[in-house]
């Protein structure tokens, strides 16, 4: 006999155009949380499917719930967290390519941490080749930005906390980058952020991710520093342009000996010396590091995000719900008290 566990979990599932997978997904995650004992609920968020998704998911029994239209990944996401009945949350794909016999040490690793990530590090993981490159880059410079070594930055398997997670909505984007968005926000904040090695398989179907992407993930991590640690930007630009500012002061000095060779060293005083070049890069650098320490102050003084609603609010026009169960889904305000709709 399985021991129960002490704290209930509600799994979050976005769906778009995953006919070929939905139910094979949900019944996985069931399956392998109820062998854990793990008392949970299944919420399947179809971000507007033009495919059998949702007919085919309210036929596996969990809470179900439909966009009116494509909204993104994100969206999905947030329409879950704020419908789920607990405040343990776990996200996973509805496409097959996350292990769900994962699911349970992430939840037992939330015993000591406020965030666990799968790291897609294990022993198969199927990752195609020509995205590697651009999966690393953005590690990287995420990693820079954090200050924190990150084995994998958009995982879309992980565990975290709804109460931590509400105070980022209205800085988590509606598209792909939302798990981005959420690794850097909570590790810039010093969030306790654990990795657990996972495998990766090969997804069912056509991958929504394209080339394109990588911009909009490297612009949105950019955006990011500016939002969480400016400095960490600002300071590499103004000192680059230090340098080629002191470079070019240099080389006009030079020419100006140069070309003042024979006359004395009078004539540096009656000659243009210092270009304008030269101190168009030496004052830009001091521009961009005063800039770079105001955007930092105002952050300290004032912080980064407003305070937000214990659930995320969901536009229930713009929802279409179905449960298995007899009573209708339930949303929680933000008194804590719990209504139909």
């Amino acid at each position: 006999m399985t021991k129960k566990a002490t704290e209930p979990v509600t799994v979050v599932i976005p769906a778009y155009n995953e006919a070929a997978s939905i139910v094979e997904s949900v019944n996985s995650v069931r399956e392998s949380l109820s062998e854990a004992g793990i008392d949970h609920e299944i919420i399947v968020v179809d971000d507007g499917s033009s495919d059998q998704t949702y007919e085919l998911a309210l036929g596996t029994g969990v809470t179900v719930v439909r966009h009116k239209k494509n909204k993104g990944y994100g969206a999905s996401l947030k329409t879950g967290i704020g419908l789920a009945k607990n405040d343990l949350i776990v996200i996973t794909d509805a496409d097959g390519t996350y292990p769900p016999s994962s699911i349970p040490p992430l939840i037992e690793g939330m015993k000591d941490a406020d965030m666990v990530v799968g790291a897609r590090v294990g022993q198969n993981v199927n990752i195609p080749l020509v995205r590697q490159p651009a999966k690393w880059f953005l590690r990287c410079l995420a990693g820079y930005i954090t200050g924190e070594r990150i084995p994998d930055l958009n995982s879309g398997l992980r565990a975290f906390r709804r109460q931590c997670v509400q105070q980022y909505m209205n800085i988590l984007p509606d598209k792909f980058s939302f798990t981005t968005t959420i690794t850097v926000a909570m590790l810039c904040d010093n969030y306790e952020v654990v990795y657990l090695p996972i495998d990766y398989h090969k997804r069912t179907g056509k991958s929504k991710i394209v080339p394109w992407d990588f911009v909009n993930f490297t612009t949105l991590v950019i955006r990011l520093s500016m939002l969480f640690n400016p400095l960490k930007i600002f300071l590499p630009v103004s000192l680059a342009s230090l340098i080629l500012g002191l470079f070019k002061l240099v080389v006009d000095i030079l020419v100006a000996i140069n070309s003042a060779e024979g006359l004395g060293i009078g004539a540096l005083f009656t000659r243009e010396v210092i270009s304008a070049s030269s101190l168009i890069f030496l004052i830009s650098s001091l521009q961009i590091l005063l800039i770079g320490m105001v955007a930092d102050g105002i952050i300290r003084k004032f912080g980064r995000y407003a305070p937000q609603p214990l659930t995320y609010p969901v536009n229930k026009n713009e929802l279409q719900t179905e449960q298995a169960a007899s009573q209708p889904p339930v949303f929680h305000d933000s008194t804590g008290r719990s209504r139909n709709f």
